[in-house]
């Protein structure tokens, strides 16, 4: 509240306030009518302005995103749907929605902290369990994002996007046979598109660690013809391709990887794989950080 900008109409404000008790002639309140209607106006545009620099924002965040370092074993990309905000007297689905927009602006401990005060107004509201999870498991919380999801999932089995974060999550802590529970369940469910390419590709991942590269292979194949863009599946190809001793057909995989799109970071770790396989270097063996 100290902002310049709010501080000059709050000022306006109080002094239209002012005027609006002591204005008891007709052309007194005329005029009081006027800086009330400019007033609003001004605000209106400032609100404007402001909606229009958030999405600026969001703009130089997805810039950060795509420069950013790339992590081995990515977690699924968040593009849930904006929460609806509507008038609740407790006012949760207010702090929904700025738990959304902060996952969105990668700030995850502010989200986690507006989910929290959502849940603490309205115990057990499902999407603001659903979007905590995603949160704790953006920001490696690992042991509270499973503690959230299996929430969500004792009330919807069938959300498939939680099942595949809960895969994703035991995947990173090591614990395959769970993750493979849960990434098939969500395979078998097949109700959404997005759960579906990433159990086939986290699936692929397990059995990659696991040294079983014929199932590895196939899962990755599959993650491909789900979805051609998902360029971390060439790179991953490659490498069950190149330890199954597949070394001709690991440097396919790079090469249409890094062709895909050569702007992408994985299209670049596909180019370096095939530089470093053609020095005669060595592949890294795990995708687990």
């Amino acid at each position: 509240m100290s902002e310049p900008l709010v501080v000059a109409l709050r000022g306006q404000f109080q002094a239209i306030e002012a005027q609006l008790g002591s204005a008891a002639q007709p052309a007194e309140r005329e005029a009081v009518k006027r800086e009330i209607i400019a007033l609003f106006k001004r605000v209106d545009g400032a609100l404007t302005d402001l909606g229009q620099m958030k999405e600026d924002i969001r703009g130089l965040v997805e810039r950060y995103k795509q420069g950013a370092a790339v992590e081995t074993a990515p977690a699924p990309q968040f593009t849930g749907a904006r929460p609806a905000v509507h008038a609740d007297h407790l006012g949760a689905s207010t702090y929904i929605e700025k738990g959304w927009s902060l996952i969105s602006l990668g700030d995850y401990p502010g989200a986690i902290q507006s989910l929290e005060k959502a849940l603490a107004l309205a115990p057990g509201e499902i999407q603001a369990q659903s979007l905590l999870g995603w949160a704790q498991m953006l920001h490696d919380d690992y042991d509270d994002a499973l503690g959230t999801f299996s929430r969500v999932l004792m009330k919807e089995p069938a959300n498939a996007l939680a099942r595949i974060n809960v895969g994703y999550i035991c995947l990173k802590k090591r614990i395959f046979g769970e993750a493979i529970e849960h990434l098939s369940k969500a395979i078998r469910l097949d109700n959404d598109r997005k759960a579906t390419l990433y159990a086939h590709y986290y699936l692929g991942l397990v059995y990659l660690e696991r040294e079983m590269y014929e199932d590895a292979q196939s899962f990755l194949r599959k993650t491909l013809k789900l979805g051609p863009n998902l360029i971390e599946a060439h790179f991953e190809l490659g490498r069950a391709l190149w330890f199954a001793g597949q070394r001709e057909d690991a440097m396919r995989a790079w090469a249409e990887g890094h062709k895909a799109n050569k702007f992408n970071p994985w299209a670049k770790r596909c180019k370096e794989m095939l530089d470093v396989a053609a020095a005669g270097g060595e592949v890294p063996r795990s995708p687990l950080s």
